[in-house]
This record gives structure tokens, C-alpha cells and sequence, in this order.
């Protein structure tokens, strides 16, 4: 269910944009969020397993959500997603327009989705009452079709995602102090950053503000141990959250779009570049060696992860548009990131 990304494809469809994914899912409430905010009509078709299955066969990829439009295209991935819609409805815009800006907007989005991943996982899976509820939750959903009794569900469900997010992902005990302290330390960057201005980069939303409402909206902000933190020590992202998710057109459709950085990104630029940038150039070199896992440092304590090849791809995409930048506009970029 993480990121990906397929080709356009075809089937015979009319009618709404429709949205194939969960409630609980982390890139289908983005995607929401973005339609919401674009003034874009959808329904929500809730998956199951047959349905995740068919979405696979028709894309040739197994994630959500996946979305299929009204002259049968189908578009995966939510930042992909949110980029056609840039180019081929571009107002109201969430591409701000100044290139250096859009550019820290594209580091911060890919910077949210990715990393914060882990820690949204962990805060769900590894505390009972999250678990619990969850794992009730996604048996009654996605796998309402399971012929099997709803306590087997449950127990299943929650195996998988534990060995799969938990285990599997790095998360031991020398590891899970980092990752639990991770969510509130960023809580408290993104709250410097909202202090005196309702979106991340200024008043109108960005792709930024999208990649960091995933893990905000649908695990942060609603399973039950993320949210009390979040109630309890960032107020300002709560209220974030809620001005996101009822977000419309007209409602800033007005506003000046930044063109400079404002006050206030400095934790969350420090957090993206000392911690997640190391982190991106490890997993590529373990691809190049054709290594089957990661092993990085994180604040002194070393990690191991299986390599991600889409995190390769966007390390390569946010690479390439740096180096894209003409000559001014990419020491605009090298001032406000430092060494």
C-alpha cells in the first residue's frame, strides 16, 4: 500500500473520478485532501481483497489508493496523481510558481511521505489499544470478503502488518526509541513552521502541506495514541489538519502564492537534510550493490531496512530537478539548505 507509481491505462468507465482505497489508508486520505482542495468531485470505493486484486490486474500495480477517471484512464500514485492534475488543471494552483520554492515544496512533500512512514506505522502497531482498534477496523474492511470468522480476521491482519511494518522494517528495540521520539519531534518542527501562517510555505496550500497530511490525517491525527500526543502537543498541526481536509477552492484560490522561503522551516529543513537525505543515498548505494538491505545510521544507532526502489526513484526525481534549476535559482536553493 506504500507509493508507487504506473503508466496511464485504459478501461471503459463513466461517471465520477473514483477513488479506490481505505479510510484508514495514509496516500488515499492525501489524495482526498488534494481533490478536495482542487474542487475535484469523487466517490470513495472502500477495497477489499478482490478489489485490491482487480486494481492490481488493470495497473500492474498492488497499492492504494488507485484512482480511476471518467474516460476510463487510471493514474497510480499519489504524487504522480497530484502532478497530472497540475499540468492539466492548473487553477487553482498548489505548484508554487517560483522554481527554487517548488522545488523545497517537492523535498518537503517527498520528505513527508517517506519518512514519516515508519513512525506512522510504528504508532499504530506497536501499542495495543491502536492495534486493537485498527486491526478490527481493516478485518471488517478490506478483508470483509475473507470467508473466515472476524477474530480470525483480526488476528491475522494484525500479524501482517507487525511482521511487516514492525519486524521487518528495522524496528527492534534499540531502534523503536528513535522512531517513537521521531512523530513529536515532528510535531514541533511543523508547529515553528505554522506559528504565523496557516500552511507550511505561506497562505495557500502547497504540494508540501500534501505530503506531510498522509501521516497527519489518517494515522497521526486519528488512531487513538498518535492523536493524544498530537492534541496534547501540537494543537497548531491538529488545527492544520482540520483546515486541510476542508479545504476549497475558494477558499484560497485568491491568496499569493509564496515566492520566497518563509521564517520558521529551519527544524523541519535540518530534520529532512541530516536525517532523511543520508538515508536516501544509503538505499541507493544498496540497490547499486544489488544488497537486499539497508543499513544506515540514524542519530548514532544503525538501522537495517529492505532496499526500496521507489525511494531510489524519488531520490533520483528530486536530484534530477535540482540540477534542473538554472544557475541563480539553484543557489537560492543552496542558501537556504546550507551545507
Amino acid at each position: 500500500t506504500g507509493a508507487g507509481f504506473c503508466p496511464m491505462k485504459k478501461t471503459a468507465q463513466t461517471g465520477l473520478l473514483k477513488v479506490h482505497g481505505l479510510h484508514e489508508s495514509y496516500y488515499t486520505g492525501k489524495l482526498e485532501a488534494y481533490l478536495h482542495a482542487k474542487g475535484l468531485a469523487y466517490e470513495l470505493i472502500e477495497m477489499d481483497t478482490h478489489g485490491f486484486k482487480r486494481c492490481a490486474r488493470i495497473t500492474g500495480v498492488a497499492q492504494m489508493p488507485q484512482l480511476e477517471l471518467p474516460d476510463g484512464s487510471w493514474l497510480t500514485d499519489s504524487t504522480r496523481i497530484i502532478e497530472h492534475f497540475e499540468r492539466e488543471l492548473p487553477q487553482p494552483a498548489l505548484y508554487p510558481s517560483d522554481p527554487a520554492v517548488n522545488f523545497i515544496a517537492d523535498l518537503l512533500e517527498d520528505f513527508g511521505d517517506e519518512w514519516l512512514w515508519r513512525p506512522a506505522m510504528y504508532y499504530r502497531w506497536s501499542f495495543a489499544e491502536d492495534a486493537r482498534q485498527l486491526s478490527d477496523r481493516l478485518a471488517r474492511g478490506m478483508l470483509r470478503d475473507v470467508p473466515l470468522p472476524l477474530i480470525c480476521r483480526r488476528w491475522l491482519i494484525k500479524r501482517r502488518q507487525r511482521q511487516l511494518f514492525l519486524k521487518r522494517d528495522g524496528i527492534t528495540r534499540d531502534t523503536a526509541p528513535l522512531v517513537e521520539a521521531l512523530y513529536p519531534q515532528v510535531l514541533a518542527a511543523m508547529a515553528a513552521a505554522l506559528v504565523e501562517r496557516p500552511f507550511l510555505l505561506g497562505a495557500r496550500p502547497t504540494q508540501a502541506d500534501m505530503g506531510f497530511f498522509g501521516s497527519m490525517f489518517r494515522h497521526f491525527a486519528s488512531d487513538p495514541t498518535a492523536a493524544r500526543i498530537m492534541r496534547e502537543q501540537g494543537p497548531l498541526v491538529h488545527t492544520w489538519v482540520e483546515r486541510l481536509w476542508n479545504l476549497q477552492p475558494a477558499r484560497f484560490d485568491q491568496l499569493t502564492m509564496p515566492t520566497e522561503l518563509p521564517a520558521g522551516l529551519a527544524p523541519l529543513l535540518a530534520m529532512l537534510c541530516q536525517d532523511y537525505l543520508p538515508y536516501l543515498d544509503a538505499n541507493e548505494q544498496a540497490l547499486t550493490n544489488c544488497a537486499k538491505r539497508v543499513h544506515w545510521q540514524f542519530r548514532g544507532v544503525t538501522f537495517s531496512t529492505p532496499n526500496n526502489p521507489y525511494q531510489r526513484h524519488c531520490w533520483q526525481r528530486l536530484r534530477w530537478r535540482y540540477q534542473s534549476l538554472p544557475a541563480a535559482q539553484r543557489a537560492r536553493v543552496d542558501d537556504w539548505l546550507g551545507d
